[in-house]
């Protein structure tokens, strides 16, 4: 249901920017077609610039908050350990 509202909105989002850039005088606003195109292209540059920054904070926060691996030494070590653990009990 989410998916086909999501499928719905971005085909109409597309759908008014084509005619925007392409027919920007039929639309009958008084406005100036080179300016609907403008102010077109500018909100999709926008759009796309902001969401590129979204995903590189979301990547930050993401390495900012998640802790350091364990060393090499203590990850092939602890299989050892649970052996001898195991075989003294």
């Amino acid at each position: 249901m989410i998916g086909g509202a999501i499928l719905a909105v971005c085909v109409i989002v597309a759908v008014g920017f084509v005619v925007l850039v392409a027919f920007p005088g039929q639309l009958g606003m008084g406005l100036n077609a080179v300016e609907v195109r403008l102010d077109a292209v500018l909100v999709l540059v926008s759009i796309a610039f902001i969401a590129i920054l979204s995903i590189g904070a979301w990547i930050g926060l993401t390495m900012a908050s998640t802790p350091p691996p364990k060393p090499i030494q203590e990850i092939t070590a602890e299989p050892d350990n649970e052996n001898k653990t195991a075989s003294k009990t």
